[in-house]
């Protein structure tokens, strides 16, 4: 398994973000990781990613144990959190670059995200210069740049018009090839269009955990089913 979560909790003071939270992906599988705000979502993705560590339960990555600020593990992984931080006064190959170094990666390895994420026609641009969706672009380069085992995507569509979308729903696909993706977003048409799986939680919960074509076998719609859990008292 490259991702593997067991009975993970987590408290802020006296509010439970995550509470016995268990599950497993494996490699080329792209995992939907869905809730409404406040769910526990980007928790358990930070959780993974070993910028915070859980108050109980344990998180296997590539099966090694998480451990908080885990500077080894994250070389395995590619993270693109929810607010995504980038260094505004620099231009995208300025930025793409030292990202490489930190890796130890090569300058070709820029160009080739540059190119995989769409972000040629803009590259002469300040990262302050760039619309949203083209910010995402650059995210996505930065956690794909070192050319990671695991992604951890939390919401990567955000900002981005239809066509890019789709072009970045593709990217996440090809991706998903030869790594284990694990994505959240609240749009759903791009969880049927990209994921195999995925996984509902709701106040620190998982309330379901099925595979996309059992839920088209059942003919299922995925917006009513997420309301259905997510609505309860």
């Amino acid at each position: 398994m490259s991702i593997k979560v067991e009975n993970v909790s987590k408290l802020y003071g006296e509010q439970l973000a995550l509470n016995g939270i268990s599950f497993e992906v494996n490699k080329g599988e792209i995992l939907g990781f869905l809730g409404p705000n406040g769910a526990g979502k980007s928790t358990l993705m930070k959780i993974i990613t070993s910028f915070i560590g859980a108050d109980k339960g344990s998180v296997f990555v590539c099966e090694q144990k998480v451990e908080q600020d885990n500077i080894e593990l994250r070389k395995k992984i590619g993270y693109l959190p929810e607010h995504n931080p980038l260094y505004d006064e620099m231009f995208i190959k300025e930025y793409l670059t030292f990202i490489a170094d930190i890796y130890g990666c090569s300058k070709n390895r820029v160009h080739e995200v540059i190119e995989l994420t769409g972000l040629t026609a803009e590259n002469h641009k300040k990262i302050s210069q760039l619309s949203k969706g083209y910010r995402q672009r650059v995210g996505l380069a930065a956690a794909l740049i070192h050319e990671p085992e695991v992604l951890i995507l939390d919401e990567p569509t955000t900002g981005l018009d239809p066509n890019q979308m789709v072009e970045i729903r593709n990217l996440i696909r090809e991706s998903g090839k030869d790594k284990t993706v694990m994505l959240s977003t609240h749009i759903m048409q791009e969880v049927e269009k990209m994921c195999d799986r995925v996984i509902i939680i709701n106040k620190g919960e998982i309330v379901a955990n099925e595979l996309l074509s059992n839920l088209k076998k059942k003919k299922v719609d995925l917006e009513s089913y997420f309301q259905k859990l997510t609505n309860l008292k």
